[in-house]
Order: C-alpha cells, then sequence, then structure tokens
C-alpha cells in the first residue's frame, strides 16, 4: 500500500485539490447564497421561504460535495470504464438526493398554502399531495434509468399507457372533483342551503365533498348527487335556511276499516231513533268519512244522512237542511249528532214521517274503525313543510284539516297550530285557519295552502 501511494501520490493530489477547493467554496456559497435569499426574501415577504430554506440549506451543502467528488473523479487517473462508473454511482446519489428535496419541499409547501384556500368544504390535500408525491418519484426513477443506459422508451410508453388507463377508468371521479373545483370558486353553494334539482331533488345540503353534494330531504332521506352532474343540472337555490321550528312537525294519516252495524232505517222516525243510540263511529262514518269520499264533487252533500233522504225519502227541504249543517263547525261528534237529531225531528214535527223506503233502499247505518299511521314527512321548517305538503295523501290531509277538530276539540286544524306554536306564524296560521272546507276539495287546499306558505317563504 505504501509502495502504491510512493509511486502514484502525484496523481491523487489533483484530485484531492478540487474536492477540497469545492468543500471550500461550498462553505462560501451556502453563506452567501442563503444570507441573500434570507434579506432577500425578508423584503419580499414570501410567507414559504422559511419552508425553502430549512429544506435546501443541508442538502446544498451535500449537492456540493457530490459534484466535487464527480469532478475530481473527472480529473483522476481512473480508467475511462472507472470513471464512468464512478460518475454513474455519484450521479445516482445526486439524482436521489435532488428529487427528495424538492419532492420535501413540494410537500410543506403544499401544506401550507392548500389549508389557506377558501372552499365551502374541505380541500383534497392528500389526494394532490400524493398525485405530486407520485410525479416526482416516476421523474426521478426515469432519470436514473437514463444515467445507467436502460432503456426508458418501453418504461415511458407502459406508464403512459397505464396513465390513460387510470384516467378512462376514473374519468367520473376527474369529473367530480374538477366540478368540485368549480363549486369552490364560484362560492354558489353551501351547506345549509336549501335548493332543488332539475330532475325533482329537493332539500337542505347536509355535506358538501369533493366528489358529491349530500342532500337531506324532506323525509330525511339522503340523495348523493355527484358534482359532476350538479354543475350541469339547473339548481333553484334558496340561500339562508328558514326559521326552524321548536318543534317539528310529523305528518300523520290514516285508513278507515268499514264496519257494518246491522242497523237500518226506512223511514224519518227510525232514522232518528237509531241515530239517537249508535257510537261516535257511525257518525262520524256517514258525515266527515262521507264528506271526504265525495270530496271531489262540487257542490258536495253535506252528510249521507241527506243523500238519503233526498234520494230515497224525497223530502227535499228536510235534506236541503240537512245539507245545510256544517259538520266542521262542531268540535265534537256529540254536538254534531244532536244538531242533525234536531233538524230531522224539526222535519218529523212539521210534515209527518213522509216516505218509506222501498226494501233495499234501507239507510244502512255503517261504523267507521280508524287506524292511525306515520309517514316519513317530517318538517323542521316552511320549506320542509310545504314540499312534504306536495307528498302526502289525501287521508294524510284530511287527518290534519278536518279529523284534528275533533281530536283537539279546538275547531282549528294541525297546521295552523303548529304554524302559530311552533314557529309564531300567527297570519299565516290564521288564513289556513279561515279556508272555509266547503269551497274547495282536498286537492284544492292542498294547492291553496301551498300558494300561502310559498309567498311567505318569498
Amino acid at each position: 500500500m505504501i509502495e502504491w501511494l510512493n509511486k502514484n501520490w502525484l496523481s491523487m493530489i489533483a484530485p484531492a485539490i478540487v474536492f477540497l477547493s469545492f468543500i471550500v467554496v461550498a462553505i462560501w456559497a451556502r453563506r452567501s447564497l442563503f444570507n441573500y435569499l434570507n434579506g432577500l426574501f425578508t423584503k419580499l415577504k414570501w410567507e414559504g421561504s422559511e419552508i425553502l430554506l430549512q429544506t435546501t440549506k443541508a442538502q446544498f451543502f451535500q449537492w456540493c460535495i457530490i459534484l466535487g467528488a464527480y469532478t475530481a473523479i473527472l480529473v483522476s487517473t481512473l480508467s475511462p470504464q472507472g470513471k464512468v462508473l464512478a460518475g454513474r454511482i455519484i450521479g445516482t446519489i445526486f439524482v436521489i438526493s435532488l428529487t427528495w428535496t424538492f419532492l420535501s419541499l413540494a410537500v410543506k409547501l403544499l401544506h401550507q398554502y392548500l389549508r389557506k384556500i377558501k372552499a365551502p368544504f374541505p380541500f383534497p390535500t392528500a389526494l394532490i399531495i400524493n398525485a405530486v408525491r407520485i410525479t416526482f418519484i416516476v421523474v426521478g426513477v426515469l432519470i436514473l434509468l437514463d444515467i445507467w443506459k436502460v432503456p426508458t422508451t418501453p418504461i415511458v410508453l407502459t406508464l403512459t399507457i397505464g396513465l390513460l388507463v387510470a384516467v378512462l377508468a376514473s374519468r367520473d371521479e376527474i369529473l367530480n372533483i374538477f366540478s368540485g373545483f368549480q363549486l369552490a370558486h364560484g362560492d354558489l353553494i353551501k351547506i345549509g342551503h336549501y335548493i332543488k334539482l332539475e330532475s325533482g331533488e329537493e332539500g337542505y345540503i347536509s355535506d358538501i365533498t369533493w366528489r358529491n353534494i349530500q342532500i337531506k330531504t324532506p323525509d330525511d332521506k339522503i340523495i348523493f348527487v355527484p358534482n359532476s352532474k350538479f354543475t350541469k343540472t339547473t339548481v333553484t337555490a334558496y340561500r339562508e335556511p328558514l326559521k326552524k321550528a321548536t318543534q317539528a312537525f310529523r305528518f300523520y294519516t290514516r285508513l278507515h276499516i268499514k264496519e257494518l252495524t246491522g242497523l237500518k232505517a226506512k223511514n224519518l222516525s227510525e232514522l232518528v231513533n237509531i241515530l239517537s243510540d249508535v257510537p261516535d263511529s257511525v257518525i262520524y262514518y256517514h258525515t266527515h268519512n262521507f264528506i271526504e269520499e265525495y270530496q271531489y264533487l262540487i257542490p258536495q252533500p253535506a252528510n249521507e244522512f241527506a243523500l238519503w233522504v233526498s234520494d230515497v225519502i224525497g223530502d227535499e227541504i228536510l235534506a236541503e237542511k240537512l245539507s245545510n249543517i256544517d259538520t266542521f263547525e262542531f268540535s265534537t261528534i256529540g254536538e254534531l249528532r244532536e244538531r242533525i237529531i234536531a233538524v230531522i225531528n224539526d222535519g218529523l214535527s212539521t210534515r209527518g214521517d213522509g216516505r218509506t223506503a222501498f226494501e233495499g233502499r234501507e239507510f244502512h247505518f255503517i261504523k267507521s274503525v280508524s287506524v292511525v299511521l306515520t309517514t316519513p314527512y317530517i318538517a323542521h321548517d316552511l320549506r320542509e313543510f310545504v314540499e312534504a305538503l306536495r307528498k302526502v295523501s289525501i287521508n294524510s290531509l284530511y287527518f290534519h284539516i278536518f279529523e284534528s277538530r275533533l281530536r283537539l276539540h279546538r275547531g282549528v286544524n294541525d297546521f295552523s297550530i303548529w304554524l302559530q306554536d311552533s314557529l309564531d306564524e300567527r297570519e299565516l296560521a290564521d288564513k289556513i285557519a279561515a279556508l272555509d272546507p266547503y269551497n274547495y276539495t282536498i286537492e284544492d287546499l292542498r294547492s291553496i295552502i301551498i300558494q300561502l306558505i310559498e309567498e311567505r317563504i318569498k
């Protein structure tokens, strides 16, 4: 070894001097360059300056040493093959260091700036950072392969094909993300806004992501609308939410089961006698339930007793008086029963029993058995209420508008009570309570109530 050094020490001096010179220059250059950059960034007040200086300061010295080692090899007495091999090794170290440094710098800067982007929903920071990492790594690997003279054309072609396949496979996802950027910069919608899509879906926006918009419908269902579809459809946005009710309104419905009592009357005397003893459910069936079944008729018969007296008994005067009884004026079935009996007794006292019904045309008393059921519709404000109102059945409307008078004994409907007690909408509650059911069908009432609420919302 000593003998080899004695023979070759002169050939080692030049590379050593070159390498040491690079170290000295590196120390001076790093101090001068970074002092200059620090002063420049202080004037510019760039927020990313500290990250840039901290990430590259130590690495800059390493790069100078690597460059010095490479230059020393070039001026050394190594064989051409040795210089090529050593140059590739040093180049590999340099590319790995450079790639790692810039990758770290890019990730830190992205973390700092992406979190400052104002958007109505969380920014996909992880997705963007992972894409940047993959890009740096792929570029670094390709440079390393080129340094070692490995053919990169097949690899680039394979990567290109793979990228195209990935893009085609995830084109919907990519479109959703780009649409998410559009929504973020447009500031069109926010969580809590009430919207209605062209396709009919509507409700409050409960969540927004870079992939989809989540809409909570009035019946508490969650609809996921892809961002790409959302940006292409017509959207009616009502912006800020309305005042929330202190207690949500739950829509109910009910079904009526008919049950024959076996009782029948062939004249007015038998009719009034049986009316005095039958259960309230019988009176209900021949009055309220009868109106519901014939609600589409204008003018509609007020009760089935009036219809039978007119068609079978032929007493038009009594039938007219029975028809004039306002079924919805009474808050109890007992009061309604007494009024009907009083009108029939008045007719008997003035005109007698009149005609007797032929066999088969007697008045058959039927009992109504009600079954109350819940619906999926719940309203927390006027907008949810009016949208649910469009969807509930006629049975549900009848239950809340008419049957509530009997159920609550307050002479007012459920809607008006909720509007007044839970939303403090006294004027709107009074307008709905004042609607005369004799002037409209159930569907007409639905339309009018919806119109009144929509005018209030606007």
